[in-house]
């Protein structure tokens, strides 16, 4: 009998724990006092001020882009390899087309991130080493035929490159074929 009475006791003492526990925490919160309308809109003005907007390509239109530049390629019989990257020259898509030489893919990186980062085709680069010879020394680059830059309101957003074409010249039709199929 001690222990049914031992028992019933610690029940109640349990459930009258759990009710307070459950009335303690079921009122209210005390509210906030209220920002006035003007610090809260300056505020929103400031952390805008510190935010910009970027364009990018998604992955699937940087794989449509590369995707357009290897069939062009392979309707003129060439063996390329085709690189897409992102504004900050991070490779998003690479392609390497059948038969396309060892060197070519990261050939093919190299012109896309070089492209990207002067926003410009790597053709018209390839003349500014006449005046700056060390340009070619910059890391990652590469200053051959064969990059054009993707842009969005005149800004670079990606590269893309191809090599492996017996010319810079076609490696960069071939790029500049992946540019219009983001266009159409």
């Amino acid at each position: 009998m001690k222990k049914i009475i031992i028992g019933a006791a610690t029940a109640a003492v349990v459930a009258a724990g759990t009710f307070g526990a459950v009335s303690a925490n079921a009122s209210a919160p005390q509210a906030a006092p209220a920002a006035p309308a003007a610090a809260v809109a300056k505020k929103a003005d400031a952390v805008d001020d510190n935010l910009r907007q970027t364009t990018h390509l998604t992955i699937e239109a940087a794989t449509e882009a590369a995707q357009a530049a290897l069939k062009a390629a392979e309707k003129e019989n060439q063996r390329v390899s085709v690189a897409v990257v992102d504004r900050n020259g991070t490779t998003l898509v690479t392609l390497r087309g059948d038969g396309a030489g060892p060197q070519s893919y990261e050939s093919a990186e190299r012109k896309a991130f070089t492209a990207v980062s002067w926003n410009a085709p790597t053709s018209v680069l390839v003349g500014r080493l006449a005046q700056a010879p060390n340009l070619k020394d910059i890391p990652g680059t590469l200053f051959l035929g064969g990059g054009v830059p993707v842009t969005a309101s005149g800004a670079p957003i990606a590269g893309i490159g191809v090599a492996g074409a017996p010319s810079g010249d076609l490696d960069e039709k071939f790029a500049q074929a992946g540019v219009e199929a983001l266009n159409s």
